[in-house]
């Protein structure tokens, strides 16, 4: 066991820590006027049922940070198994379309196909938290297919396995 108060020092074994955190994976996309960008992120959390609102959080050193930040609407896909190439490539470069079906939705917003879920969100609000900021959506629409999800534990990507 080992124990440590969070500071800069300490930033790599916080890290490591919050790596331990089994999550899924997204892809946060918007319009912008260069066109569409996308974003993967496993900072993705669900607030309210009555609002629907969901949030998650960009890095603020991110070079896409304020083109999601100022974004008036934005759509959060949760990525599945068989996705791991869209996830990685968005990871290096936000104008990775040309690797998935997607279509233009409302508010001209990108909204891929294969996902296991699509939630369209209206930005609701934006706070500041220290080297991210926290976007909060308003879902005003909701697309579901069945499938698996992909999974990230620890710096890599992985599959959930139900058998026990």
């Amino acid at each position: 066991m080992k124990s440590f108060t969070p500071g800069p020092e300490h930033a790599g074994e916080l890290r490591a820590a919050l790596g331990s955190f089994t999550t899924g994976v997204c892809l946060i996309t918007v319009a912008t006027e260069h066109g569409p960008l996308g974003m993967t992120a496993n900072s993705f959390a669900s607030v309210s049922l009555n609002p629907p609102l969901v949030l998650w959080c960009p890095a603020k050193v991110s070079l896409r940070h304020d083109a999601f930040t100022t974004a008036p609407h934005f759509a959060i896909h949760v990525l599945s198994e068989d996705q791991r190439n869209v996830a990685e490539r968005f990871a290096r470069e936000g104008d990775a379309f040309d690797i998935c079906d997607w279509i233009t939705g409302g508010h001209d917003v990108p909204l891929l196909h294969g996902c296991l879920a699509r939630f369209e969100c209206a930005t609701e609000r934006l706070i500041d938290a220290g080297d991210h900021s926290v976007m909060l959506g308003r879902v005003t629409r909701v697309t579901t297919e069945p499938g698996a999800p992909l999974a990230f534990l620890g710096g890599q990507y992985g599959r959930f396995d139900t058998q026990g």
